[in-house]
């Protein structure tokens, strides 16, 4: 009987990188599982997050019909979290509008509209940039759907650009919950580096950055070679 070859985890680990960084497919990402001595930089996913809509059970019922619930169209990265069918027009001053923007699920206890600064201006909104879920003080829009119309009267804001990872990974990288962090993109003649990246770590997440269309584009992120998520380091300037 012949005897089988046996590799280390850390060769399989290394093979794996290499047979996924050829494939240049999402499709087949890494294992979102990490080693004590493991590069998280080795699995990071960086994604565009277009305008969208998050609504409560209320809202959409009150836009789409009476019993109404969302119908999942696609899945996003971060597990149990889609891309909806429905969608909406948002409307801002001077009837100003989007047509068609999409709604994400599941439903929330609060109704928020993120857009990219562009997005804004086209609306006639001065959105400010929030983490999501801050939306005391905001400005308002108004939703339309099929059925009915909703009158946010705050909501409307630029998401902040944020990482989501797990604790073990922000213990790789030397962060915490709430930690600010860079990202260097390397593309040809555009590349760039993101600082103050929100740290958004919790018990469950995959290791993804969020950039809105516009920063995503300002990169030519489609076309990056090299993607570096560096945690921040203390600024050395001394008072004046």
């Amino acid at each position: 009987m012949s005897q089988g070859l046996t590799l280390d985890r850390t060769a399989i680990e290394e093979i794996v990188r290499q047979i996924v960084s050829n494939s240049g497919s999402q499709a087949a990402a890494p294992s979102n599982n990490s080693t004590p001595t493991e590069d998280p930089n080795s699995r990071l996913v960086v994604s565009i997050s277009a305008r969208h809509v998050h609504l409560t059970d209320k809202d959409v019922e009150t836009l789409f019909g009476p019993g109404h619930t969302l119908t999942p169209m696609k899945d996003l990265y971060q597990d149990g979290f889609y891309a909806a069918e429905e969608t909406v027009m948002v409307v801002g001053p001077r009837r100003r509008m989007l047509e068609k923007v999409r709604i994400l699920g599941p439903t929330r206890s609060y109704s928020q509209v993120e857009l990219a600064f562009t997005d804004a201006i086209s609306l006639g909104i001065d959105a400010p940039v929030r983490a999501s879920g801050k939306i005391a003080g905001t400005p308002g829009c108004v939703l339309v759907g099929p059925k009915g119309v909703v009158d946010l009267t705050e909501g409307v804001i630029r998401a902040e650009r944020h990482v989501h990872m797990r604790f073990e990974d922000a213990k790789l990288f030397g962060v915490e919950d709430g930690d600010r962090m860079n990202l260097r993109i390397t593309s040809a003649g555009c590349s760039t580096q993101f600082e103050d990246l929100l740290v958004r770590a919790d018990t469950t997440s995959k290791l993804e950055v969020h950039l809105d269309t516009d920063e995503g584009n300002a990169c030519n992120l489609d076309l990056a070679n090299e993607i570096e998520l560096l945690k921040q380091e203390p600024c050395a300037c001394k008072a004046l």
